[in-house]
């Protein structure tokens, strides 16, 4: 298959580029597109052939579900049970890197929820997604446009480095803001729960809804993308840095002559091989799976990466980051 990539205007996007993209979608097809978290792989979410293609396409396992994205807020409804919280949490952060897991309605495939009786769901905060969506005609199931394990894509040519030659078209509008993917609350319960840090802080919807419970892992996970399997890792392996541990794993590995490169916010506490350094934990959180890509390609046997506080956003680098390193 030859991977079309049309350049696209972020905030006025192209009107024949999306034409095209959204015809692919309506044929059965996969297009990449630009979101402010990452960019994502989409189909026709109520097509379970369409949907079939995103997971052979990744080589994702089919159990592990997918957000599935619409462009407007009532688009909502079609697809499970919206109640008073969740539009209130709609209302509040929508357009925006937030999914809810809600019950999902009858029409939603299996293949879209993992065989699950709830369903994720979310509006973008990108003009390009947008058009997309609305272009279409239908919700579009994407979950992040690259090869399943790997770090997310930020930018449309890491999606054409891992993913050329099996999707249709890349809708390329430049590098996402965010960096990190969606924070995914389950609102099915009495209180809601936090399946997966991202865009949105904890202490964010705690000031919006209240008590938010954290997720206990386990079976309540499997509701959530991005939870059950190793993802967000590269090629060389991660190893956590905690200023707080003293850095004593850091200073072994280089006496054993280990070629090191290293990403966080403070200075590189040891000699490395290429050093990326952010001056903001959000700066983190939007270069983080770059970061990620350029190191693997440097030359080193290991990244270091320097975990963040476990506060805002930096909740979010610290799980993408521990899930890098196969800690959960």
């Amino acid at each position: 298959m030859r991977t079309e990539v049309f350049a696209v205007d972020a905030r006025e996007p192209e009107k024949d580029a999306i034409l095209r993209a959204a015809e692919v979608i309506r044929r059965g097809g996969l297009v990449a597109f630009p979101t402010e978290t990452v960019y994502g792989l989409g189909a026709d979410a109520l097509s379970p052939r369409s949907v079939r293609r995103i997971f052979e396409a990744k080589g994702r396992p089919v159990d592990n579900p997918l957000i599935v994205h619409v462009g407007e807020r009532e688009a909502a409804d079609r697809l499970g049970k919206v109640d008073e919280r969740s539009r209130k949490l709609m209302g509040l952060f929508w357009p925006g890197p937030l999914t809810l897991v809600i019950r999902a309605a009858g029409e939603v495939p299996a293949e879209v929820t993992g065989g699950l009786e709830t369903v994720a769901v979310r509006m973008p905060a990108h003009p390009v997604a947008i058009a997309l969506i609305k272009g279409s005609g239908v919700p579009i199931a994407a979950p992040s446009a690259n090869r399943s394990g790997r770090p997310s894509p930020t930018t449309a040519e890491a999606v054409l480095e891992d993913l050329g030659g099996r999707v249709e078209i890349i809708l390329d509008a430049g590098p996402t803001v965010v960096g990190v993917e969606s924070t995914v609350l389950d609102v099915t319960g009495d209180l809601p729960v936090l399946l997966r840090p991202g865009g949105v802080s904890l202490e964010e919807l705690a000031r919006a809804v209240g008590p938010v419970l954290r997720s206990p892992g386990g079976d309540h996970d499997q509701r959530s993308p991005g939870t059950r399997y190793r993802h967000y890792a590269p090629s060389i392996p991660v190893v956590l840095l905690d200023p707080g541990d003293g850095w004593a794993k850091d200073r072994r590995l280089c006496r054993g002559g280990v070629r090191v490169a290293y990403v966080g916010m403070s200075p590189s506490p040891i000699a490395a091989l290429i050093e990326i350094r952010f001056g903001t934990v959000e700066g983190y959180a939007t270069g983080l799976f770059s970061a990620l890509r350029e190191l693997e390609r440097s030359g080193a046997d290991v990244i270091l990466a320097e975990l963040p506080a476990e506060e805002g956003v930096g909740l979010a680098v610290r799980d993408r980051l521990r899930r890098a390193a196969g800690k959960d």
